[in-house]
């Protein structure tokens, strides 16, 4: 019995001490701010998507996951039926972002817009007249996988 004791209290010593220098250390790790204005964002033509669609990495890796990114298409830019291996979580911030399930109608969507479409979710979607800026972040990498559809 006494040596559970015994035992018990250097496993507790041993929590408390690693826990406090966890604690010590996060309050060394000081967060900044991040502060960018709209000019000074830079901007690169999106790989594997339809051309002249634009992004602008925030944070994260869109090759490894997960990131944020603002992304814009040009007008009246039509992407085909993909999906996505992960969750995209999007923000409209400007112009009219379009996209619709398989099988149905694309709809418009505008500003102030949330949009969550879900991994593996066969979908299309692309911009109305004036264009689309969005804000987009995933929690692992991004893809894009054209569905290939019957010819007939």
């Amino acid at each position: 019995m006494k040596r559970s004791i015994t035992l018990l209290l250097f496993l507790l010593t041993g929590l408390f001490i690693v826990m406090s220098h966890g604690a010590v250390s996060q309050r060394k790790m000081k967060k900044e701010a991040v502060l960018w204005p709209a000019q000074n964002i830079t901007w690169d033509e999106m790989k594997g998507a339809a051309p002249g669609v634009m992004t602008a990495l925030l944070w994260g890796d869109r090759a490894k996951g997960p990131y944020g990114a603002f992304v814009k298409f040009p007008a009246n830019t039509k992407q085909p039926l993909h999906t996505h291996s992960n969750d995209i979580k999007a923000i409209i911030v400007s112009g009219t972002f379009t996209y619709g399930v398989e099988g149905e109608e694309e709809k418009p969507y505008g500003p102030g817009s949330y949009l969550l479409i879900p991994a593996n979710v066969k979908h299309s979607n692309g911009s109305g007249a004036e264009g689309v800026m969005f804000f987009m972040e995933q929690s692992g990498k991004f893809d894009m996988k054209v569905v290939e559809t019957d010819k007939k």
